[in-house]
């Protein structure tokens, strides 16, 4: 079939002129009566032969081809009926393209009631077939003849996207709620938290959405579990719904596109037609001919590319071409790009425009908002006063344990994190494993096997596996996801993987079929899901990469990790990999990403290194000959030479730092990207190392631990760094209400951020009023825009404020307003 051959038959059956700035009766736009008339109703056997020959040319074999012109020939003359009737049909060209090509066919049906008269049953099916198709073409034509028809028709088609958009990511998972439906989705805004994004240029940290706000193109990195995709589907949803945060008012009206790249990473980046259809967006073919590319071309869609890091490497540089080339195609769009900060460089997309953030980790406060909501969710499903009582008892021995225990409180960075050790510690009635391996452990346990065991919930469909027959199905998904470098797969593929295991693990190939245990899987275990019809992935790229190293530790493919550990999508399968074997297992291991390895490059080499330094300290047992060689390895190579160098050292985590040099002796440049390292650490064991940084008197060195104060214990930091940083030209941030106390115990300072969004209460209480000369407000104050109450600082000659927040009375006299971006 030639479209384009089709399209000019089409046009050929109705006038070129005519009004296009309202509906019109399609009988009056047809070219074969009316005084505009350019054909004959004899033309229309000529025009009908050519759609069904264009329809059907397959050809036939020579003996049968008295049969086929006959069989043509009988559907050229019901298809040409079919034609005139659109000469009669009582339709305007509005309402036709509204109702569709089916329902479209079937009027011309009704108005061509003896077009199947001499057909056979087989002949009249055809017929059928050939009227919806040729009428799906005819209505192609209408909305390109009108721009009004077009209008309207996008119109309804973007209300429909946008209840699909609502409907398909309006919701989270959040682990181990409640036992009888764990893991379980929940509304969006119920279960959402507001996250933080940092950049590299010494300001504070920021809410996600007043980050975003007044940028028209962004790359935002963040760690596995730190709510990417979560952020993507608080955007999508909130723009669909019209309902938009204050900062983020400027989206309002626009066209959501989620792109996660796993699901178009095999065909490269798709043309805009094409972006529903290679998500998999269920209704595509109800999507007007050209919608995207007019959404496009007007500068009305929001692109929400999520996951870079799930295309290979070598895919990588053709994602990035579409990223340079679609923008610039297509301006006035809003970009929104998301990566694992591992997975690209520095400035990979700068000459692009977009701007560079980073998801911060969690905060004190966002840890505890994190567990204050996740327990009042779990409550909404309990009426027993005793177990509501517990429930509370377990919120805040849990907030204690994390603000106490180190470890914890080094697992508890993320939202991903935050809920499992929420629901691992109610689940375990207040006991939490400790270190990432137990931590995944448990979960299983909690997911696989006690989640349907404590609510006495028979076996569905009969099918009862243990806990040990499941993890080793789900490893045989997850490892062939990691040999194919995907992070989705098929159905079909998932089931003919288990039928190919299902042999060797009895206990499950004695209850059912492939089929049968894959719906199983599916439905019982939590950690599956369909994100589309047709493809099964897990609910976290997290738990597919700790099963994916399971199974590579059991099948003993240390040679296999060792060969692929220069791909940063394989880093934290090695990590766990490391977590889960032996000691001797683990020494090879780590020996063969030290070893030398023909024809690599450099950077490769590098990378191997700073991956067997990043796996040490999750080694339960190790020779101490090999931990010593892997410190010997590295110790050189953690001196950063650029900023991306020394940010890329902070995944390595704590055990960076005792190899970080002593810098005392080191320039202002290479003391500022010391202090990038130290302070990318977050963990309190950074303190000791930035100690060492607190007498410099560059100002790149103090604004960076100026900033990063949030990350560590309030007091100890105020005691250890804050209290000796030089004041000049130096603005120190606030976050908290705790932050702006410790600061006041300091005496106050001359310049201050307040980054939380405080209220003029604790800010004139807690600020020194005889220090204070300039003051930052950096968030949306919202609905308190009387600063009236700013004249309790006499010294105060600088206000500067969000962009956001226009419209601000009460300024005292004498104070100099400075609205950023303005």
């Amino acid at each position: 079939m030639d479209p384009a051959a089709i399209a000019t038959l089409v046009q050929e059956l109705f006038v070129a002129d005519g009004p296009v700035n309202r509906p019109v009766r399609i009988a009056s736009l047809v070219a074969f009566q009316g005084d505009h008339r350019t054909l004959t109703e004899r033309d229309l056997p000529r025009i009908a032969a050519a759609l069904v020959n264009a329809e059907q040319g397959q050809g036939h074999p020579a003996p049968e081809q008295a049969q086929a012109q006959s069989q043509t020939q009988a559907l050229t003359d019901a298809l040409a009926r079919t034609l005139h009737a659109l000469g009669t049909v009582d339709l305007d060209d509005l309402r036709a393209v509204r109702l569709g090509p089916e329902a479209f066919a079937r009027h011309l049906a009704i108005a061509a009631p003896d077009a199947d008269e001499g057909l056979d049953a087989d002949d009249a099916s055809t017929h059928a077939s050939l009227r919806e198709a040729v009428c799906a073409h005819i209505l192609r034509f209408l909305i390109r003849r009108s721009p009004f028809v077009t209008a309207a028709e996008d119109a309804a088609f973007e209300q429909r996207y946008a209840q699909d958009i609502i409907a398909a990511h309006d919701h989270l998972t959040i682990y181990g709620i409640d036992l009888a439906h764990s893991p379980d989705s929940w509304p969006l805004d119920a279960a959402y938290l507001s996250l933080e994004t940092e950049t590299d240029a010494g300001g504070p940290s920021a809410p996600a959405e007043q980050a975003l706000a007044g940028r028209e193109r962004v790359l935002l990195w963040g760690v596995a579990g730190s709510g990417k995709t979560t952020l993507v589907q608080r955007l999508a949803v909130s723009v669909a719904r019209g309902d938009l945060p204050v900062p983020l008012a400027g989206l309002r009206g626009r066209v959501p596109f989620v792109l996660p790249v796993r699901r178009f990473r095999r065909d490269g980046f798709p043309e805009p037609d094409a972006f529903l259809s290679a998500v998999r967006y269920p209704h595509t073919a109800a999507q007007p001919p050209g919608w995207a590319e007019r959404v496009l071309s007007h500068g009305r869609g929001l692109l929400l590319v999520d996951g870079v890091d799930e295309a290979p490497e070598g895919e990588r540089e053709r994602l990035r071409e579409a990223l340079r080339e679609l923008p610039a195609r297509y301006p006035g769009n809003i970009w929104l790009v998301t990566s694992r900060p591992s997975a690209v460089r520095e400035n990979w997309l700068a000459s692009e425009r977009f701007t560079e953030l980073k998801l911060s980790p969690l905060s004190r406060e966002g840890v505890t908002a994190f567990i204050r909501r996740w327990h009042a969710a779990a409550r909404q499903d309990i009426t027993d006063g005793a177990d509501l009582d517990r429930l509370s008892g377990y919120e805040e021995t849990l907030l204690d344990a994390v603000r106490i225990t180190r470890d914890l409180g080094r697992l508890a960075t993320n939202p991903l994190m935050c809920g499992l050790l929420c629901a691992l510690h109610r689940d375990r009635r207040g006991y939490l494993p400790r270190g990432r391996k137990a931590l995944y452990d448990a979960a299983l346990s909690m997911l696989l096997e006690r989640r349907d065991r404590e609510r006495a919930m028979l076996p569905p469909e009969g099918i009862d596996l243990p806990q040990e027959p499941k993890i080793q199905l789900l490893q045989k998904l997850a490892h062939w996801m990691l040999v194919n470098g995907r992070s989705e797969m098929d159905r079909t593929t998932a089931v003919e993987t288990l039928g190919r295991h299902l042999p060797a693990i009895p206990h499950a190939a004695q209850q059912g079929g492939p089929e049968e245990i894959y719906r199983h899987l599916l439905n019982r275990t939590g950690l599956l899901r369909e994100p589309t019809p047709g493809s099964v992935d897990f609910v976290h790229r997290t738990f597919q990469d700790y099963l994916s190293a399971r199974a590579v530790v059991e099948r003993h493919d240390f040679d296999f990790l060792i060969d692929h550990a220069h791909l940063d999508d394989w880093e934290e399968v090695i990590r766990m990999s490391v977590a889960l074997a032996r000691p001797d297992e683990c020494g090879y291991l780590l020996e063969g990403l030290l070893a030398a390895r023909k024809d690599a490059r450099p950077v490769h080499a590098r990378h191997r290194k700073l991956l067997a330094a990043a796996c040490l300290e999750h080694a339960t047992e190790l020779d101490p000959e090999v931990r010593s060689r892997v410190h010997r390895y590295t110790r050189d190579l953690v001196r950063p030479t650029s900023l991306e160098a020394a940010r890329a050292l902070g995944w390595i985590g704590p055990i960076v730092l005792e190899m970080l040099p002593d810098p005392s002796g080191v320039s202002d440049e290479e003391a500022h990207r010391l202090a990038v390292t130290a302070t990318s650490i977050a963990d309190d064991r950074a303190i000791d190392y930035l100690v060492r940084l607190r007498d410099r008197a560059s100002w790149a060195v103090r604004a960076r631990l100026a900033g990063a104060w949030r990350r560590y214990d309030t007091d100890r930091y105020a005691e250890e760094i804050i209290g000796h940083l030089d004041e000049r030209e130096l603005d120190f941030p606030v976050s908290d209400l705790e932050e702006l106390r410790a600061l006041r115990r300091l005496g106050g300072r001359p310049c201050v951020q307040i980054a939380g969004a405080l209220t003029p209460d604790q800010l004139a209480e807690g600020l020194v009023a005889e220090r204070l000369t300039e003051l930052w407000l950096a968030y949306d104050l919202g609905a308190d825009l009387d600063l009236s109450w700013l004249a309790a600082f006499p010294r105060l000659h600088t206000l500067r404020l969000s962009h956001r927040n226009t419209g601000v009375t009460g300024v005292p006299e004498g104070v100099q307003v400075i609205v950023a971006g303005a």
